[in-house]
This record gives C-alpha cells, structure tokens and sequence, in this order.
C-alpha cells in the first residue's frame, strides 16, 4: 500500500492534504446542510429548488470558462488559491449569519450559492493544477487521486455530522462552521516550502490565448471523446443532491441524520474508488468504459430497491463507478496535456464536469417532482451507458476495438492495445 500514498512523502503534499481534509470536511457539511434548509425549510420537499441552487452553484463554471483556466495558467496559483479560500469563507460566514439569525429566504440562497459559484470557478483549475507544483510529474497521478480520496473521505464523515448538528442545533451553524475550516487550507498554503514547489515557466499572455484551450481540445479526438463521455455522466448523473435527497424523504420518509448517512454511505463507495485509482500509474480509456458500464447499472439498481439499507448498498456501487470516471479523467487528461495548456484543458473538463449540472439538475428534479425519485435515477442510467456508448464509439474508430460475429453471436476483441496507452494521448489519424 505504500505505492498508493506515495505522494505524502513530500512534504509540501503532506501540508497541503492535511489541510484540505479538514476543509472538505466542512465543505461536504455545508452541501448537505443547504440542501436540507431548501428543501425541508424553505420549500416544501421541492426538488426543482434544489436543482436551481445547483444550477447556480456550478453554472459559473461555463460562463467564466475562458477566464478561469486563463487565471490558472497565468496567474501564481498560490496567491490565487489564497484569495479565492478566502473568500469562500466569507461567503458560508454570511450565509451561516442569515440563516442562526432566521433572517434566511430562498431567495438569498440562490444568491449566496451563485456567488460561490463564481468564486469556485477560479478556485477549482487553480486548485487542480496546483498539485503538479507540489509532487511534480511523476507522481500526479498519484497525487490527484489521493486528493479525491480526501474529498470523498469528508464525503462520508461530513454529510453524518452536519445531519447530526442539524437536529442538534441547525442548519445555520453548520455554515459557520464550514466558514471556520477554511483557516485550514489558508494556513497550509502559508505553510509551504516555496523552494521545493516544482515550478514550471507560466504561459505567456498572447492574443487569442484565452480561446487557445478550445482549439487545442477540438485538435484532440482523444480528449474531445473523454470529455464527452464526462458531460454525459456529469450532466445527468452527478446529481446525488437531488437523487438522494428525494429518495430519502419521499420514498423512504427518513429524517436529516438519515439523509446524511445515506451520502456518507455512497462517500464510501467512492474513497474505495480513488483508492483503487491512485494504485494505476496512468488509467486508460478502457476503464472509464468499464466504470461507465457500472454507474450506469448501479444507478438502475439504486432506482429500483424496496428499502431504505438496500438503496444505501445500491449507492456503495454508484459511488466507486463514479469516483473511478471523474478521478481517471482528470489525471488521464492532465498527464496527456502539455504543461502549458494544462490549466484552461483542466478549466474545460472542470467545466464540463460541475458546469453541466445548470442543464441536468433542474431537469433531473423536475423528473423526480414529476414522476418520482426512482424515474430521476433512471435519467443518471441511462448517462452511465451512454458514456460507454460513446467509449467504444471512440475505440472502434481507432481500431482498437473491433465488433465481429463469431457463431451467430456478437464477440469484442482488441487489436493493437499497448498497455498503459488504449489509444489516449495522441490523435486518432496518428493513431
């Protein structure tokens, strides 16, 4: 297992992560705690609500695309990530003081969470990136598994205690809180070692530059199919706010502690999945393929069981199905983009990644409003095996998978599959 956190041996990634931890933490309190206030206090067990606040929450991603991978490719990242935790902090900080003073509408929801939105859209690449300056090259990979570990394991641990403090105390001071761990992340960027971070020369502001990572993307048949596959899944599969949110008051009638279980419980699924990520030197499309298979089916088995233990168990193999798509893409797209254009490919695929979900979260809830939380699920289904769809689309094409009858039944082989390559990384006419 010492290979699998091999990135801790640094001393910049140790800081770093023991800082993040504890900011997730309160990050994942925070989602569970907002979701809560929409729907329970604010609405009445409204859905739709709680798409639009993840609208604007991630809408931002696509409006501010050009100038936030822009900023994580031309600006220090530390500074950045300095100022943009910052102000994340305030933000929670005047939300938690709105909502323990019962001053709190729907309406201020909406604002607070569109302006979060906006704040992470230049927090994310910049965040993402910054990693190959704490670990370098060699051990990205490694490195941005292990950050999604951290991110799932407040995953399991946040969403169990905001539900405990929401019964306890409320929503508002879970907010607070949240507000409070961002001294974490802020104190370990002060922490650094500047002179062991692995800096590379920054890109050079040119006219165009900004609509540079466009081009190069489109340039990429390889990157444009694993991008497509993401925005399928992340469009209308990622949206467990609503899935398991309805799930849990309408069909199971639980309360706030077992609503945040059942999040912690698929939070577990997905430590499991950056772990096993983080073991891979390099993934290949081959197992974003694979993964997409599986969320696909763990989303239909999730949709159709009886009870409330069943559907957490469903949720384990939805979490490191997902987990393994979202972790791979994102090293497989750093580790075959050049250094220089990494930040604004990274602001695209976050982008596509969070900013889907203005188009698939109101369109989800309003299934679940319409027809019923299971029939939301089956919407995620059906993303799951569309991404596969288009994974073997893509390797078809390249020759590497080929489709023949053999006996009246139809058989899959692979020709020409290096190991570790599977076709990603170079252009499909080079291929």
């Amino acid at each position: 297992m010492s290979g699998t956190f091999r990135s801790l041996r640094g001393y910049n990634y140790r800081v770093w992560a023991s800082g993040a931890i504890v900011s997730n933490v309160g990050t994942w309190m925070q989602r569970t705690a907002q979701d809560w206030l929409v729907l329970t206090q604010l609405t009445h067990h409204n859905a739709t609500a709680v798409g639009i606040v993840m609208s604007l929450q991630f809408g931002p991603q696509l409006l501010l695309l050009p100038l936030t991978g822009f900023a994580a490719d031309h600006f220090d990242r530390r500074r950045l990530l300095f100022a943009t935790q910052t102000a994340m902090g305030t933000l929670a900080l005047g939300l938690g003081m709105l909502t323990v003073t019962g001053s709190v509408q729907l309406w201020h929801v909406y604002v607070f969470a569109f302006l979060l939105g906006c704040v992470t859209a230049f927090d994310a690449p910049a965040r993402q990136t910054f990693v190959s300056e704490l670990v370098g090259e060699r051990d990205l990979s490694n490195a941005v598994a292990l950050n999604s570990t951290s991110f799932n394991a407040a995953r399991m641990i946040g969403p169990a205690v905001a539900g405990v403090l929401i019964a306890a105390v409320g929503t508002g001071w879970v907010f607070l809180i949240n507000a409070a761990s961002f001294a974490a992340v802020i104190g370990s960027l002060r922490s650094l070692r500047l002179d062991e971070l692995h800096l590379k020369s920054r890109a050079a502001p040119t006219r165009g530059s900004l609509a540079e990572g466009f081009r190069y993307v489109w340039n990429r048949p390889d990157l444009k199919a694993v991008l497509l596959m993401l925005f399928l899944i992340g469009t209308f599969g990622l949206n467990f706010p609503v899935f398991i949110s309805t799930m849990s008051v309408t069909a199971f009638h639980a309360g706030a502690g077992q609503y945040g279980l059942l999040t912690s419980i698929m939070a577990t699924g997905s430590v499991a999945g950056a772990l096993l990520a983080a073991r891979r030197p390099k993934p290949r499309i081959t197992l974003l393929l694979t993964a997409s298979a599986v969320f696909g089916s763990g989303c239909a088995l999730a949709a159709i069981m009886p009870t409330y233990g069943l559907f957490g168990a469903a949720l384990v193999i939805v979490g490191v199905a997902a987990q393994t798509v979202t972790t791979s893409t994102n090293s497989l797209v750093q580790l075959s983009t050049e250094p220089a254009m990494r930040g604004r490919v990274v602001a695209i695929l976050l982008a596509i990644a969070l900013g889907g979900t203005p188009l698939g979260a109101p369109v989800v809830g309003w299934v679940a409003d319409h027809f019923g939380p299971r029939w939301a699920l089956g919407v995620g289904a059906a993303s799951g095996f569309a991404a596969a769809i288009v994974a073997i689309r893509y390797l078809m094409k390249c020759g590497y998978l080929r489709v023949h009858r053999d006996g009246g039944r139809i058989r899959f082989s692979f020709d020409r599959l290096h190991a570790g390559d599977a076709g990603i990384g170079r252009p499909v006419d080079q291929a």
